[in-house]
């Protein structure tokens, strides 16, 4: 093409380089519903077979209908829809389906690691499936792998002193503290939606102790402080909430190997939570990928104020 000056300019190929990236971009995704897939059918296996016992494959279509009850049914559905929020917005899955469990008639020896399980399970594959959608990048050297990383280090740090302080304070005043640190990240949240943040590594790593402090002492409160603290940290929503499931997910590793070899772990109640809640998260992947970044920053704010409300509620009343 020539200019008014007689010089030739050539315009720069922008639509296949484009092309390009779409095509590696979807690539990636694809990868990633593959371990997503496999992740889902091993461990819906592997449960099936501890839930029926040694005579699953010759008494798999009796094992199967004398399984799939209505309690069974509604334990998925409940897992599902607990995760989807979880997986959409960085919180909600522990502190939601636990005591719905409970109310179920499980026990909490047979609710606690089943519940971990399958946060482990979903918390990793949901945090590569955010990688795959373009949600979040945990490219080898990126930030948000880094990030990731930091919490899950905050996670190991904050174990020991956690269990001190647990074994010395009252269980009301440990809830207490933990609703009164998750209605103040949320009424930040909801305060600063027209502030930007510079990035802070101080911030992420104080709250992420604080978070890890949380979960040690009573199993929740972590998601709403971690993404919140990201939020305030400089980090978008869509990628704190990748970061978030990723992190929680690596940190429930411990807590699953204590209980499979202490007190084991209920196959018959993880079956349908694994396979309820594995089953939500690429719909949540997506649902992330489509809301814009501020209405989803809206829904992390108000539902960490609505978690951190419920939970100094039951301390007062």
């Amino acid at each position: 093409m020539a200019s008014l000056t007689g010089t030739e300019v050539q315009a720069a190929p922008e639509a296949p380089a484009r092309t390009e990236g779409t095509r590696n971009g979807n690539g990636r995704l694809r990868q990633m519903y593959f371990v997503w897939a496999v992740v889902l059918v091993a461990a819906l296996g592997v449960l099936l077979v501890q839930a029926a016992g040694p005579a699953v494959v010759a008494e798999l279509s009796a094992t199967l209908s004398s399984f799939l009850t209505w309690a069974v049914l509604a334990t998925a559905a409940a897992a599902l829809a607990c995760e989807f929020i979880d997986s959409s917005l960085g919180m909600g899955y522990g502190t939601t389906l636990t005591p719905l469990l409970l109310l179920f008639g499980y026990e909490p020896l047979q609710v606690v690691p089943a519940v971990l399980l399958s946060e482990l399970l979903t918390g990793i594959t949901s945090g590569l499936l955010h990688h795959g959608a373009g949600n979040v990048s945990f490219r080898r050297g990126s930030r948000h792998l880094h990030v990731a990383l930091l919490l899950i280090a905050c996670s190991v740090v904050g174990a020991w002193p956690a269990a001190m302080v647990a074994t010395q304070v009252s269980a009301a005043a440990l809830k207490g503290f933990i609703g009164v640190i998750v209605v103040v990240v949320g009424v930040v949240t909801l305060a600063t939606l027209n502030r930007t943040f510079g990035f802070s590594w101080g911030k992420i790593a104080g709250l992420g102790i604080i978070a890890a402090f949380n979960k040690a002492t009573s199993g929740g409160g972590y998601g709403p402080v971690v993404v919140g603290g990201q939020l305030v940290s400089g980090l978008e929503a869509p990628s704190a909430v990748g970061i978030t499931s990723l992190a929680e997910g690596v940190t429930c590793i411990v807590g699953v190997i204590t209980y499979a070899v202490t007190t084991g772990i209920d196959a018959r109640l993880a079956l349908p939570l694994v396979a309820g809640a594995m089953c939500s998260v690429p719909l949540a992947v997506f649902s992330v990928k489509a809301v814009p970044a501020r209405r989803l920053r809206v829904g992390i704010g108000v539902l960490t104020l609505v978690l951190g409300v419920v939970t100094l509620a039951r301390v007062l009343l």
